[in-house]
């Protein structure tokens, strides 16, 4: 992606990167695409966090830093929503546990063959592992328990699409337990998916959460990404 002399990246590349879902003073929701990261990873490779704040910087014609921290992170194959505080204030209060309690995250997963049954619950105890999670027991004292919902929502073409509900937040939590499961996400090789594509079947789909200075109970929803798995 193109960088101009001032630092910031081309305008017409940031608007086509990037899809606003809500945005006022304190805080900005973004869809994030497929292959993205969503912060700097110490690499210099283009993130959603540089994206966005170069897309306000352009928007508000702000001269000096722009304040914006993300609340919360997607893996680069997953797309989906990502919080984004555009304050420091905001970004206290989102990250408080009172606020965090209170948040809830949907996913949507297209995940290879037909499940057996219509919903379920996954219990699982995890490691983080050189980038990747494995699978353990309770008696391994660095394993954290992994705990997730899920519910069938229809059949397609190359698999099933499921919804999630994570009951707790592991290091690829939702990945790991269902290729251990038997099903994996299409796409997602590192897991045992058998297909590749741009990205992984697993979309951050609703977002629930109180808006940390008006106090309202907000609900997002992000549309599926514009490939072929979700169509």
């Amino acid at each position: 992606m193109e960088i101009g002399q001032d630092g910031l990246m081309n305008k017409s590349k940031i608007k086509k990167n990037i899809e606003i879902l809500y945005l006022d003073n304190h805080i900005m929701v973004i869809n994030k695409k497929n292959g993205l990261l969503t912060q700097d990873s110490g690499t210099g490779k283009v993130n959603l966090e540089d994206l966005a704040r170069d897309y306000i910087k352009y928007e508000t014609n702000k001269i000096g830093n722009v304040f914006l921290h993300a609340c919360h992170r997607l893996d680069k194959d997953v797309s989906g929503i990502v919080l984004f505080a555009r304050t420091s204030k905001a970004l206290k209060r989102l990250s408080n546990k009172d606020s965090q309690e209170k948040m809830n995250k949907t996913y949507h997963a297209i995940v290879s063959g037909d499940l057996p049954i219509y919903s379920g619950k996954l219990e699982n105890y995890i490691l983080h592992d050189n980038h990747k999670s494995k699978i353990s027991t309770s008696k391994n004292r660095r394993a954290k328990k992994a705990i997730l919902k899920f519910k069938v929502l229809e059949k397609i073409s190359c698999g099933t699409k499921l919804e999630i509900i994570l009951l707790t937040g592991r290091y690829h939590q939702i990945r790991i337990q269902l290729s251990n499961f038997g099903y994996p996400i299409i796409g997602d090789q590192k897991y045992g998916s058998k297909y590749s594509f741009n990205g992984i079947g697993l979309h951050h789909y609703k977002f629930s959460f109180y808006h940390p200075v008006k106090d309202e109970f907000m609900s997002i929803k992000a549309p599926y990404p514009k490939n072929n798995i979700w169509l």
